[in-house]
């Protein structure tokens, strides 16, 4: 029986990795990119001459490359991967990037794995949560890693390695997907990566521009900026935004962080010269009305409530506000010393997060307003006969029912999970070390974290426990890929998932 059984979990085995070699060949490209990208915190090691980073810093690409090289070696399956494949494989991806994102901070600090992991984690995934002791007495080499790794995480590796690697077909564009790049992407994804990639890098040199004019140091500034429009959060100093006491550099940031939260693809719009049609977007005027309203509505707490200067409460508000919608995790304050209500707000902007095909994490605000159209459409179905057909228009587009009801049904399970994931992420956390910190500051802190957020409280340090900090690995993890890969990568796991042959 013991044999029989052996050999039915070796041949499962088999299969499963079988399964997952039909795109070997894909991860392995990506793998070896990034590995050619993260030679790029050389050229601030040089220039610094920070000798002592060498080895540290070669840790990394290397890494990459030998794996891609590894993995790119498999030998090529003539077969189409279900998405489910393509998901497994792309939640295996933004772990292992963890891994070797974390080998410098391990060989050049002495970090514990524990700690390095999550510093990586919270890099790739744009999240902006740090465990560093000192950022001042990190060199500086290091900290261009962490602003790196939020650069290119932004936009996601799998995005990143198709542009560069040129390859198009069936199966990229299910790793494209499985990332949780918009079906609006396709089919001509190679191309439309590159230009979005082109756009992300002229923004981000354009807006480096302007935020100098705040007076910052250019190396306080490109780190920022960075950062910024990846809707990171990775302050380059000790103490975040506060150790600058810069006003303007707070007022020039804004706009950084709400370009990253825009949908990619509208830039195109604003290329062709079609700046009306831009700020006519639907997803455009709701982030923006969301930020204003949102931003006005803490202020006014700040300073009915808490008592602070009109000016003080304005520019707290606005920035903590839009910087915790944007999913960036930028602060000029701490929301612990707010009224309930402001962070609660907050809260609820995180949750929601960005746009799709944007930089940033959350629900997006993409499924809020599919919600509501769905919403409206299933009650006007009540009121008129059952052989009456009310089509529903999405993104300028008429839906038929079947694929009106499948969408709606996968939005509501995608923002169903996040919540439950939320809510024993709550439970998990009431039975850690907790004093001082309420429900409603608990909750901030893990949706900050899945969110892919990164404002603070106080309520994680490095002498937070080992339990704690991976429950943050996690949902860091679990929320950059909007959580359907990481469960089908455990179902995967007992269950298998099959492949399609090409005919």
């Amino acid at each position: 029986m013991r044999k029989v059984l052996g050999g039915r979990a070796d041949l499962i085995l088999m299969k499963r990795w079988e399964h997952l070699a039909i795109i070997a060949h894909d991860m392995g490209s990506a793998f070896q990119l990034l590995g050619v990208a993260s030679f790029m915190p050389f050229a601030v090691l040089v220039f610094y001459r920070e000798w002592g980073m060498v080895l540290p810093m070669l840790s990394a690409p290397l890494t990459f490359l030998v794996l891609g090289w590894l993995i790119a070696r498999i030998p090529k399956r003539e077969e189409v991967p279900r998405l489910s494949v393509a998901l497994v494989a792309v939640a295996l991806t933004w772990m292992a990037i963890a891994i070797i994102g974390a080998l410098p901070f391990v060989l050049s600090l002495g970090m514990s794995w524990t700690d390095s992991i999550f510093e990586a984690m919270s890099g790739w995934t744009g999240t902006g949560y740090s465990l560093l002791v000192s950022i001042d007495a990190a060199p500086h080499t290091l900290v261009f890693w962490r602003s790196f790794m939020q650069w290119i995480g932004g936009i996601g590796v799998i995005a990143f390695g198709i542009a560069l690697a040129g390859r198009s077909g069936l199966a990229p564009v299910r790793l494209f997907r499985a990332e949780g790049r918009p079906d609006d992407f396709m089919p001509n994804i190679v191309s439309t990566a590159r230009r979005v990639w082109v756009i992300y890098l002229t923004l981000t040199v354009a807006f480096i521009g302007l935020v100098l004019l705040a007076g910052a140091p250019i190396w306080d500034t490109i780190n920022l900026v960075m950062v910024a429009i990846a809707t990171g959060g990775f302050a380059p100093r000790d103490g975040a935004m506060a150790v600058y006491g810069n006003v303007w550099l707070e007022t020039l940031l804004i706009p950084v962080m709400l370009a990253g939260m825009l949908p990619f693809k509208l830039y195109f719009l604003l290329y062709g010269g079609k700046v009306r049609q831009f700020f006519r977007d639907p997803v455009v005027r709701l982030i923006l009305a969301m930020a204003f309203l949102g931003s006005l509505f803490v202020s006014l707490e700040l300073w009915l409530v808490s008592g602070l200067e009109p000016a003080t409460a304005i520019r707290q508000g606005f920035f903590v506000t839009i910087s915790g919608f944007a999913t960036c995790g930028l602060q000029n304050a701490d929301p612990h010393l707010w009224p309930a209500a402001a962070v609660i707000l907050v809260t609820m902007w995180m949750l929601v997060g960005g746009a799709a095909g944007s930089t940033a994490g959350g629900i997006k605000v993409n499924r809020l307003i599919l919600g509501y159209q769905g919403i409206v459409w299933w009650f006007r179905r009540f009121f008129v006969r059952s052989n009456v057909v009310i089509p529903l228009k999405s993104g300028g587009r008429v839906m038929t029912r079947e694929v009106s009801e499948l969408e709606i049904s996968k939005n509501v399970l995608v923002i169903a999970l996040w919540i439950l994931t939320i809510f024993f992420a709550v439970l998990i956390a009431l039975h850690l070390p907790h004093a001082g910190f309420g429900v409603e500051e608990l909750v901030f802190e893990l949706v900050s974290a899945m969110s892919n957020v990164g404002l603070g409280l106080g309520f994680l340090t490095p002498a937070s426990p080992l339990a704690l900090k991976w429950l943050y690995i996690l949902l860091m993890w679990v929320g950059r890929l909007e959580i359907i890969p990481v469960i089908i990568l455990f179902i995967g796991l007992f269950r298998g998932f099959e492949a399609t042959v090409v005919k």
